[in-house]
């Protein structure tokens, strides 16, 4: 008997003593099986990924460090790997113009060299014609999806008579797409169903490019390995406030929901962009969504997954004109910490009417096809500002 336990004294001594050797000599050893990294894994006191960033004291926004080199393409331009990751189209078949020239600048500026694949999503089947001119513009994968009819169309349970109304009412008052039920169908369908389609179940992370957008800058770095790598959930461009009388009831129903389910917010989250009181009242901010890198996974949580069912329930993207911008930027900022929000400063882009272009230094090292003065950031009604105050 005491020779088997003098084994297994010396049998832990050998384990214990390489495991303080490889710590000191093997930097990946000793980052992986660090007390913070395996912390990590495991939810200490709270929804919402904990890890380093937790409790800590900002003085600036995360943006203000730059991207780390690693995530820089070499000088040979080899890639040694990529993230799981696609870009994501929603488009109809009459939309080939303005895809073409969203592509042909993504391609050129970023996607040529990175070679992430593309998935289109069209209510409709898309036609030859489509297929073979988008085709032409890239030397990577293109996946083309039909979007199943439940997740699209106006559901049955929406009161005809009283959506109807709304939208006269709406139209009366020169509400931009006020009169539409297929903006109001794409909206719902960005806000809680994109993501569950079948085309996208293999992938973790998503870049949303619309029609007629400009990419002003080269991208010589991974976005997508930067939002993996770093933790971050959702990544924006421009921020500014919605139209108020869209979403009259919305915020209610955000108070609601997390009145009922308090457990699900995330600490150290983002409700000071959302909030210039507490959560009393919607300041109308958001992410303006036809921008997003983000991390599929935000939306396919329970969280987010409870959050979406909620407001689905009330029939607001029918009664009133909910966006998924709004939608979305409250679920990013009640369901992430306000550090896993990225702010893409150094990413050039414009879609009518606002532009983003990026400042010095970014401005020169991604050779920016913008006018450094046009740009909406610190526009007296862009949300940019408020933004940058949840971290100082």
């Amino acid at each position: 008997m005491m020779t088997r336990t003098r084994y297994v004294v010396l049998a832990l001594a050998i384990i214990i003593s390489l495991h303080y050797i490889l710590s000191f000599s093997h930097e990946g050893y000793g980052n992986a099986t660090s007390f913070e990294a395996l912390s990590s894994k495991f939810n200490f006191g709270g929804q919402g990924p904990p890890g380093p960033q937790d409790g800590k004291v900002w003085h600036e926004p995360p943006y203000k460090t730059p991207v780390p080199e690693k995530y820089y393409l070499q000088p040979n331009g080899t890639i040694t790997r990529k993230a799981n990751a696609a870009i994501v189209m929603l488009a109809r078949n009459g939309d080939l113009g303005g895809i073409v020239k969203s592509m042909t600048q993504l391609e050129a500026k970023f996607n040529a060299r990175f070679g992430y694949p593309y998935v289109f999503l069209n209510e409709e089947p898309f036609s030859e014609e489509f297929k073979r001119a988008v085709s032409e513009l890239t030397q990577n994968t293109l996946e083309f999806g039909l979007i199943p009819h439940d997740h699209w169309f106006q559901p049955p349970e929406i009161d005809e008579a009283r959506a109807a109304a709304a939208r006269k009412d709406m139209v009366d008052h020169d509400v931009i797409y006020g009169g539409s039920v297929p903006y109001r169908n794409m909206c719902r369908f960005n806000s809680g169903f994109f993501y569950r389609h079948e085309l996208l179940q293999k992938y973790r992370y998503y870049w949303r490019v619309e029609p007629d957008v400009r990419f002003f800058c080269t991208l010589d770095y991974d976005p997508f390995l930067f939002m993996q790598d770093e933790g971050k959930k959702y990544g924006f461009t421009i921020a500014l406030p919605e139209y108020e009388r869209t979403i009259p009831t919305l915020w209610a129903a955000v108070r609601e929901f997390v009145a009922a389910n308090p457990e699900l917010v995330a600490p150290d989250n983002a409700m000071g962009f959302l909030s210039d009181n507490g959560g009393e009242s919607y300041n109308n901010c958001h992410f303006w969504s036809n921008f997003e890198i983000a991390d599929l996974d935000l939306w396919r949580g329970e969280a987010y997954t409870k959050f979406f069912d909620h407001l689905d329930a009330k029939g607001g993207f029918y009664y009133e004109r909910w966006g998924d911008a709004p939608v979305h930027s409250i679920g990013a900022a009640l369901f992430a910490r306000k550090d896993q929000i990225h702010f893409f400063e150094d990413i050039g882009y414009r879609h009518e009417p606002f532009q983003h272009c990026p400042q010095a230094p970014a401005h020169g090292r991604g050779q920016c096809e913008c006018d450094i003065t046009n740009n909406f950031d610190r526009e007296g009604w862009s949300c940019l500002n408020r933004y940058d105050r949840i971290f100082t």
